[in-house]
């Protein structure tokens, strides 16, 4: 559950991001390329949608879900440790340690044993 918790508030962290970004796109902020700063924002949308379904499925226990996740987390880390570095503390903190508590707790017996349901298979004649 806690696993799935985590991925939950990453996707909504997501959306509030592409939110904002839209917001920033709507009032004419300054872009390099406006169809490409509307892909940016599907492409966040769409990630944020993923993530959603990642921690729904994740919660009621589908294997599949524990692979996406750690792809997931893995992003996040590959973003987290820049963040760190250059020097933005708190938001490289906000990244990687929910990320790492993610990482640890989706190879632990617990969850491993948890997320083990797959999703059945269509009766046969």
């Amino acid at each position: 559950m806690v696993v799935a918790l985590v991925v939950a508030v990453e996707a909504t962290a997501l959306l509030l991001a592409a939110g904002w970004y839209g917001y920033q796109l709507a009032i004419g902020s300054p872009v390099l390329s406006f169809w490409g700063a509307v892909f940016t924002l599907g492409l966040l949308l769409a990630f944020s949608a993923w993530l959603y379904a990642v921690a729904a499925f994740l919660y009621r226990g589908y294997r599949w879900t524990r692979a996406a996740a750690l792809v997931a987390q893995l992003f996040v880390l590959t973003i987290g440790f820049p963040t760190l570095s250059s020097g933005l503390v708190p938001a490289g903190l906000a990244m990687l340690v929910p990320a790492v508590t993610a990482i640890v707790l989706l190879f632990h017996n617990k969850v491993i044993s948890y997320a083990s349901r797959t999703g059945g298979a269509t009766p046969a004649l």
